[in-house]
């Protein structure tokens, strides 16, 4: 081969990678697959900030007031905690001041609130003893696990999951939340609910079961939390039904009112 032949050869390869690489390189360094299209994620303001909460997980627990777990039928002095979940786009964002619009959904003849405290964590992990628990939570708001109360019940009596009583669009409803360095935590305080002015539910965050403490230790020992986690931490007794047109006023000691009006 002469020397002709081989710049002629040189020359060519090098047009020929320059070309791959103006198309985007070889197909190793070409860009990975893309999405077929766009999901959003899941945020709820923080008061007073730009930033807002990143929602990764929503955990509930269940019957964690004694005298609501009398009415639903359940022993609280025997009862371990127990959890379930809800989708992340099932939050409806409330902003202070205001009274949202909550749509009465589909397949329910006997929809009920349930009023709550929210922990929104900022940090996780497994087994995380109760003493260190509340240093995992950036805030907190306050919310209502609206719930397809008929559809619950009749899948809990033929022993079949209530996600769809639970775990349905807009049936995690809450405010903004509020930094703990801002509130503190909240271990105690009047919480209670109204329908069109009369005041339905009224009890105190020191009446449940498990601490929000106990209940992040507890979680942690089934999952592994992490930041962007929240958790209803429970409601209290007389829980019941609401029309459309009924107006729901949630109040606690330490955060504003939050409100919503059955559509």
């Amino acid at each position: 081969m002469t020397d002709v032949d081989r710049r002629t050869i040189l020359a060519t390869g090098a047009l020929a990678l320059a070309g791959t690489a103006a198309q985007g390189g070889t197909a190793a360094g070409q860009a990975g697959p893309k999405s077929l299209f766009p999901v959003g994620t899941t945020t709820i303001p923080i008061v007073v900030e730009t930033d807002v909460f990143p929602v990764r997980r929503i955990y509930c627990i269940g019957r964690n007031y004694a005298a609501h777990a009398r009415e639903m039928g359940s022993d609280p002095s025997r009862e371990p905690p127990f959890f379930f979940q809800k989708p992340t786009d099932a939050i409806q964002n409330v902003a202070i001041g205001t009274v949202g619009d909550h749509p009465y959904p589909s397949l329910t003849k006997n929809y009920h609130y349930e009023v709550e405290l929210v922990a929104a964590l900022k940090s996780g992990g497994t087994n995380i003893p109760v003493g260190q628990a509340l240093d995992h939570v950036y805030g907190y708001a306050l919310g209502l696990d609206m719930t397809r109360r008929d559809l619950q019940r009749a899948m809990g009596d033929e022993k079949k999951p209530w996600e769809i009583g639970k775990s349905f669009d807009r049936s995690a409803v809450l405010g903004p939340i509020h930094p703990a360095t801002k509130t503190g935590h909240f271990t105690q305080g009047a919480i209670s609910l109204a329908v069109n002015g009369t005041v339905k539910q009224n009890s105190n965050l020191q009446n449940m079961i498990w601490s929000v403490a106990e209940q992040i230790s507890k979680l942690s020992e089934a999952f592994e939390l992490k930041a962007g986690d929240i958790i209803y931490s429970g409601t209290p007794e007389n829980v019941g039904p609401v029309v459309k047109g009924d107006v729901i006023l949630c109040k606690l000691d330490g955060l504003p009112d939050m409100s919503i009006r059955i559509t």
